[in-house]
């Protein structure tokens, strides 16, 4: 699976990923920072990424709305402040969550239409 993080999270957790040997790049990196969400889902469908992001209402009515229009996307990854905060001293537990998840679902298409949470 290739991932892509949103704005929420530091590029450095990317940045261990690929160290890693996965592909994933950070929104701040591919300077999509400026992109409205449905955009941002947009550009990861296209280059067939699953989206990791800490805006679950905002994306929530994205894919429903996107699944009523039949409009697929490569996935979803859910995090919540509570049971993941983001902060420099979590990023190591953001690499190993995400590195897990990213070996138990290599094919591109693991997560299309799908929404998971870390």
């Amino acid at each position: 699976m290739r991932l892509a993080l949103d704005n929420h999270y530091s590029p450095n957790i990317a940045v261990r990923l690929r160290e890693a040997g996965h592909d994933a790049v950070a929104a701040v990196e591919r300077g999509w920072e400026r992109e409205d969400d449905e955009r941002i889902l947009a550009i990861c469908s296209d280059e067939a990424r699953a989206l990791m992001t800490n805006d679950v209402a905002d994306f929530t009515a994205i894919y429903r709305r996107w699944a009523a229009d039949g409009r697929a996307h490569s996935g979803l990854i859910f995090t919540a402040d509570a049971s993941m905060p983001r902060s420099r001293a979590t990023i190591g537990r953001f690499v190993g969550a995400l590195d897990t998840l990213l070996k138990l679902h290599p094919g591109d298409d693991a997560l299309k239409d799908r929404v998971h949470w870390l």
